[in-house]
């Protein structure tokens, strides 16, 4: 008998309801943003970049989703851990895969279990930190 639940893994439609919340309060704040969804194996679920957005928030918002995925942490809470004298202080730059730490990408659970994380970019830190935060409110 097994005593494991299984959790349901984030699903396309979970993605889309992610990018479409985050993108809602980017607008109401009048910010024009990137946001990436990635699964629990870091695969893309999701992506949509605003016309006005900025080219390169494409690419951030894929790192810092990537980034809360594999540290399992919203990005923001781990930008003093890669300071100089930090415990990460060198794992930026210590994989193939680039890591990001500005905030802000947010892990996904459900069920207390990790099953992704988004990312959202182009507004100031603190911005995509609340553009994100809404997004995840919407799937709990």
């Amino acid at each position: 008998m097994s005593t494991t639940t299984a959790v349901v893994p984030l699903t396309i439609q979970d993605a889309e309801t992610l990018v479409a919340a985050a993108r809602y309060t980017a607008e109401g704040a009048g910010v024009a943003v990137s946001v990436t969804v990635l699964d629990a194996g870091g695969h893309l679920l999701a992506f949509r970049r605003d016309d006005r957005a900025v080219l390169i928030s494409g690419e951030t918002s894929t790192r810092k989703a990537y980034t809360a995925l594999q540290l399992g942490a919203p990005t923001r809470d781990l930008v003093d851990a890669v300071q100089p004298g930090g415990p990460f202080h060198t794992l930026p730059t210590a994989l193939d895969r680039p890591l990001l730490f500005i905030a802000d990408g947010r892990p996904v659970h459900r069920d207390g279990r990790l099953i992704g994380a988004i990312g959202v970019g182009s507004g100031a830190p603190e911005q995509d930190h609340g553009f994100a935060t809404a997004a995840v409110e919407t799937l709990a």
